[in-house]
């Protein structure tokens, strides 16, 4: 079948470009498949972080795609549209996570679903974590245009079906971002981050963003010994005064290592390779594709229970889940961790996790539901 696959992939970088790359690499093995992306993705003044494009420390999947999108030029929707359907495939397939995108990509999905194309989007977000004007619309002209939608996570499915109650779904685990390499030696790790081989490590690691809870796992730091070390890796999306201001005011230099910046993906072994848990702290979720770079690295997942955090970890075993977003409850869950040795215990949970969480499996999943849709 001819499949067109329109989101984010190769020149731009981050998390969505890298789950797009490894499920057209599936999906090339017995289809024809065209890569559709962007020519902006996001304006500039709408990016918070340094670059949207690959750096030369990126190990990147070079996806060959046809830039044509503008997310903010509708003459390039209309002529996005027509190079689809020149293609005339059988599925278009979009990844959508933001309001931001949906007159874009709505635009050429409905003008794919007028020429007979079934339409399934990959669902990561409907209701944003931060919330603008005209966001519900921009989402409801998007779900409009679609036959089905790909959800990961119970959140978003409870979600997609508040605005739109007879949606079409299937549900699907999100596969693990394998792409990284090889986890390493943890001393070895820990002396390349110049980490103290005695520190217990904590990670916290991807974007900061203020939905992310990171000023309460600063707090918990407050409580902890000096045995332990948290790592935050990741670009800021925002300010981070705030916290290396809290971070100077409780005097937590010693207990706090910084690499506030974009991990480039030849970095992204040595960080959890080097940590003992990786911390999700965050006061509102739907996932998280950091649970798939941790389980890929065998590295345990303390997170707090919101969104659809909790489904992939507490039915698998692979980790702990924190009832409320509160620093006494984070330290508690932190110290058990610890105390009852229950990394190696978890650790054995996420190998048979590994078995279920394949690209392959998702894939299959997603021409079995247009079957379906036919």
């Amino acid at each position: 079948m001819k499949i067109a696959y329109l989101s984010t992939f190769y020149p731009y970088r981050g998390g969505i470009a890298q789950f797009n790359a490894a499920l057209y690499r599936y999906f090339e093995r017995t289809n024809e498949i065209k890569a559709f992306t962007f020519k902006r993705q996001y304006p500039n003044f709408l990016f918070p972080g340094t670059s949207q494009l690959v750096t030369n420390n990126d190990t990147t999947d070079k996806i060959a795609s046809v830039r044509v999108l503008d997310s903010i030029n509708p003459l390039s929707y209309i002529s996005s549209a027509r190079k689809i359907k020149n293609f005339a495939p059988d599925l278009l397939i979009t990844k959508f996570w933001l309001p931001f995108f949906g007159p874009s990509l709505g635009y050429v999905a409905k003008s794919q679903k007028n020429s007979g194309t079934i339409n399934i989007s990959i669902i990561d977000n409907v209701i944003p974590h931060e919330k603008r004007i005209g966001d519900l619309q921009f989402v409801k002209y998007f779900l409009k245009q679609n036959h089905g939608f790909i959800v990961m996570s119970d959140a978003v499915k409870n979600d997609l079906l508040k605005l739109k109650p007879n949606a079409q779904f299937k549900e699907l685990v999100h596969p693990l971002y394998d792409h990284f390499g090889e986890k390493i030696n943890q001393s070895e790790a820990k002396a390349k981050l110049n980490i103290p081989k005695d520190k217990k490590v904590l990670l916290f690691f991807g974007f900061i963003r203020s939905y992310k809870g990171l000023e309460l796992l600063l707090e918990t730091m407050k409580y902890l010994s000096e045995d332990y070390l948290l790592v935050i890796a990741g670009e800021v999306y925002g300010d981070f005064k705030e916290y290396s201001d809290y971070i100077k005011k409780e005097n937590l230099e010693s207990k706090v290592m910084l690499h506030v910046r974009y991990i480039a993906d030849s970095e992204v072994p040595l960080f959890f390779s080097a940590s003992d848990v990786c911390i999700l702290p965050y006061k509102s979720a739907t996932q998280s594709g950091i649970t798939g770079i941790s389980y890929h690295f065998d590295l345990p997942i303390i997170a707090t229970d919101v969104g659809g955090l909790k489904e992939s970890i507490e039915p698998y075993k692979t980790g702990s889940v924190i009832a409320k977003p509160l620093a006494n409850m984070m330290f508690a869950a932190i110290e058990d961790y610890f105390n009852f040795n229950l990394k190696e215990q978890y650790q054995k949970n996420i190998q048979s996790y590994k078995k279920n969480a394949s690209w392959e499996t998702l894939g299959k999943g997603i021409l079995e539901f247009y079957n379906e849709l036919k």
